[in-house]
């Protein structure tokens, strides 16, 4: 008769604990650069926004000789700007003044963007 004692092997428990220290050591140095990267892209979307309001103000004021206008006057179907679509939350002026600094809070919920036109 034919003995069929198959010996499997496993990892052991050492090693698969050191495979779970590897993975959250990369997992911790990842997720702070994620974390950099997406609050940058934010604010780069936030501030091309700022961008977009900011040209359309000058557009608006040249046309009509004034030098403040409120965002209704800007966005909208028929406007300069279609639609202004937030990214993290952020709020945008209600109005806006000719040479006056645009500033954007909120973004995120804690940080504040301004553009300077």
């Amino acid at each position: 008769m034919h003995n069929n004692n198959k010996h499997t092997q496993g990892f052991t428990l050492v090693e698969i604990m050191i495979v779970v220290v590897i993975i959250g050591l990369l997992a911790a140095m990842a997720i702070p650069a994620f974390q950099k990267v997406r609050q940058s892209s934010q604010d780069k979307a936030v501030l091309n926004n700022a961008r977009q309001l900011s040209a359309a103000a000058d557009q608006f004021f040249l046309e009509n000789g004034v030098s403040t206008c409120a965002s209704t006057d800007l966005v909208g179907a028929t406007n300069y700007v279609k639609a202004v679509n937030t990214v993290a939350q952020e709020t945008y002026p209600v109005g806006f003044t000719q040479g006056v600094t645009i500033t954007i809070s909120g973004v995120a919920g804690a940080r504040t963007v301004t553009y300077a036109p």
